[in-house]
């Protein structure tokens, strides 16, 4: 039975922290949250880091969170590949983060593997031609691997900027295979209809809060979530010229309270 009050879905990096540094404010929105009674999820498109290693990331800035609370690509990924009965994949993502493919067999990342799948995640400054040709020529193989795209994050924003993400990588890799990836993460309409089926609401029940406007917002609403957009992290001005619709605009996470008072009542 789904339930008939509000639920959020929470972006992490950008909207909770942006790298090692906490958003002013979000500790005390999430006790808030909490307060409130406010079911949520965190939903990220990290890649980099295994969910244990966000767990401990979460523990330093004294942030306590249930493991099932966080939602990651590659949680959902070892959980897809599992029901396709695909237990080998080459897997292009960072060390810390292979934990999280429990039962999948990692080909490794050679021109000499095999696979049945070529994983894709955020190798940041550990992509060269070479790890990108390697994954162009597994996928070359016959019979032809799954390309499996741990999200389509364009970009992210560092202490020192913006940064490539997945999603440039995979496109590449597409063209150049001449294949369709199997997205995995935000945006795709799947991965926000998982966190609904874990968070046991309707679509037109829960809120998505985010930094970006495609990944977040735009793939929120295509699965029927409200988005709100939050002015930290990658967002930029012109986002707002963009044609996608949002649900409201938030100057940071820390100002969730009082958009809620607004739209629904309460402390």
């Amino acid at each position: 039975m789904t339930k008939n009050h509000q639920a959020l879905l929470i972006d992490l990096d950008g909207v909770l922290y942006q790298e090692d540094q906490l958003i002013a404010g979000a500790l005390e929105t999430i006790a808030w949250i909490e307060s409130q009674k406010i079911d949520y999820l965190f939903v990220t498109n990290t890649t980099s880091k295994s969910r244990a290693a966000l767990l401990k990331k979460f523990e330093k800035m004294d942030l306590t969170v249930e493991p099932d609370r966080i939602i990651t690509p590659i949680v959902a990924a070892a959980r897809w590949l599992k029901e396709q009965s695909i237990d080998s994949a080459a897997l292009f993502v960072k060390a810390d983060a292979i934990e999280d493919f429990s039962g999948i067999t990692n080909a490794g990342i050679d021109n000499k593997s095999t696979a049945r799948a070529v994983v894709i995640g955020d190798l940041g400054e550990d992509w060269s031609y070479k790890r990108l040709n390697t994954a162009f020529r597994l996928l070359m193989q016959e019979p032809k691997p799954v390309l499996i795209a741990l999200g389509m994050t364009r970009y992210w924003r560092g202490n020192d900027g913006l940064n490539l993400d997945v999603a440039p990588f995979i496109k590449a890799l597409e063209h150049a295979a001449d294949c369709k990836a199997e997205v995995i993460g935000k945006p795709s309409r799947s991965f926000f209809n998982s966190a609904l089926d874990l968070l046991g609401y309707e679509a037109d029940r829960v809120i998505m809060v985010g930094d970006d406007i495609l990944g977040d917002v735009d793939g929120a609403r295509n699965a029927g979530i409200r988005g709100l957009l939050v002015k930290t992290g990658k967002f930029r001005q012109s986002d707002l010229d963009s044609s996608i619709e949002i649900d409201g605009l938030l100057e940071s996470f820390a100002d969730l309270p009082e958009w809620w008072a607004e739209h629904f009542g309460g402390d």
